[in-house]
C-alpha cells in the first residue's frame, strides 16, 4: 500500500509504473493459437476515455494543478466538445450507432457529458412525450439540449468511476444535481445522493482502484470473489455493488455495450485482461488511452454464467424424419446385378 501522506501530489502514473501494472505477458501462453468460441457467448464492449476536460488542460502540465478547488467535478473544455462531435461522427459513419444496445457511464460531469454527447439523440425539439439526455448549457457548456430520442439508455454507475479522493476534480456532485442536468439518464444504480465515496485526506490506492475495476468487470461476467481479498470486502465496493445486481451484462440482451469512464480506471482493469494474447495485442488492449479515444473489445463469458441463447444457431432436421443410412442410400442408385457377364 503507497504511503497516502502526499495526498495525491505523486502522479497516479507513477503509481502505476511502481504497481507493475503495465504489460505483464505469460511466457508460456503468448504463442498461442486462434481461439473459437459461440457467438451467443461473447459480447462486444465499446470503451471511451472522456473527451478533454478543464482539469486536463494544466494537470498535463502540473500534476499539482488536480489539487485546485477550482477544477470541481471538471467539465468539458471546448476542444473536449469538439473531440465529442467528431467522434460522434465516427460511431455513425462507421455503423456502430446502430449497434450498440447500452451506453455505462461514470457519474461525473465530464464523462455524462461525452456520453450523450456522443451517443445521445439529435438536437432536442420540445415534446411532451420525451425529457432531454442533457439540458440546455449544462456544466457551462454552451451547448443545445441534447435529445434522449432514438438513442440507446444510457445508465450511470459508481463503480467505474475515476480514482477516490483528495482530487476536486474527481469528485462528484450530488444526483439530484446531475438529474436536473441530465433528466433522462438512468441514476437508480446509485445509492447515496451525496458522494460518501469521495474524501479529502486519502487519495484510492491503486491496488483499490485495480481491485475495483475487476470488481467492473466481475459484474460483467457473474463471477464473485475475484480480487476482493485486496479490499477485504471493504464499505465503499459494498456500497457500489448494492443495485449493481441488476445490470450484470450476462443477463441483459444488448450485445454491443459502450462504457464511458476514464483511462486511469480503464488501464489496471484491462491489464488483468490478455495474458494469453500476443504481446502487441496486449499492448493494445492495456496503454493508455487519449481523450475521446473509443477501443472496442470482445468478452466471452466462458464459465456460461448466463449467456444469452443463440439468436443465429439453426438446429436441423426441421421438418424431422428417420435417418436413412448413407449405404442404403447409395444402393439405391446402383443397378441391380443381373448376372450376366
Amino acid at each position: 500500500m503507497f504511503n497516502t501522506s502526499c495526498k495525491g501530489l505523486v502522479s497516479d502514473a507513477e503509481k502505476l509504473m511502481a504497481l507493475d501494472v503495465t504489460i505483464q505477458v505469460s511466457s508460456m501462453d503468448c504463442g498461442g493459437g486462434p481461439s473459437i468460441y459461440p457467438l451467443h457467448c461473447c459480447k462486444t464492449l465499446h470503451f471511451v476515455r472522456h473527451a478533454q476536460g478543464v482539469h486536463n488542460v494544466e494537470g498535463d502540465k502540473n500534476y499539482k494543478a488536480y489539487m485546485s478547488p477550482e477544477y470541481f467535478d471538471a467539465q468539458l473544455t471546448p476542444l473536449g466538445w469538439q473531440q465529442v462531435d467528431n467522434l460522434r461522427k465516427h460511431v455513425r459513419s462507421c455503423g456502430l450507432f446502430e449497434r450498440i444496445g447500452l451506453v455505462i457511464t461514470s457519474p461525473l460531469l465530464r464523462t455524462m457529458q461525452t456520453a450523450v454527447g456522443v451517443f445521445g439523440g439529435e438536437g432536442c425539439a420540445d415534446r411532451i412525450d420525451s425529457v432531454p439526455l442533457m439540458v440546455k448549457n449544462a456544466g457551462n457548456s454552451d451547448r443545445p439540449a441534447i435529445s434522449s430520442l432514438d438513442c440507446p439508455p444510457i445508465v450511470a454507475v459508481e463503480l467505474c468511476r475515476e480514482h477516490f479522493g483528495v482530487h476536486p476534480c474527481d469528485r462528484r456532485r450530488s444526483i439530484s444535481d446531475y438529474q436536473y442536468l441530465f433528466p433522462a439518464i438512468d441514476f437508480s444504480q446509485i445509492e447515496s445522493d451525496e458522494d460518501i465515496l469521495w474524501t479529502n485526506s486519502k487519495r484510492e490506492a491503486m491496488e483499490e482502484l485495480a481491485a475495483r475495476g475487476m470488481k467492473f468487470m466481475d459484474c460483467f461476467l457473474g463471477i464473485t470473489g475475484l480480487w476482493w481479498w485486496v479490499i477485504g470486502g471493504g464499505l465503499s465496493l459494498g456500497i457500489m455493488c448494492g443495485a449493481w445486481e441488476k445490470l450484470r451484462l450476462w443477463t441483459r440482451k444488448e450485445k454491443e455495450i459502450a462504457i464511458v469512464t476514464h483511462s486511469e480506471f480503464l488501464v489496471p482493469a484491462l491489464n488483468a485482461f490478455g495474458n494469453d494474447c500476443h504481446p502487441l495485442i496486449k499492448k493494445e488492449m492495456c496503454k493508455g488511452f487519449a481523450n475521446c479515444e473509443l477501443r472496442s473489445m470482445i468478452i466471452v463469458d466462458r464459465r456460461m454464467s448466463g449467456s444469452d441463447l443463440s439468436t443465429t444457431n439453426y438446429p436441423g432436421k426441421i421438418p424431422p424424419g428417420p435417418d436413412v443410412p448413407s449405404a442404403v442410400t447409395d444402393g439405391k442408385n446402383v443397378e441391380p446385378d443381373s448376372g450376366s457377364t
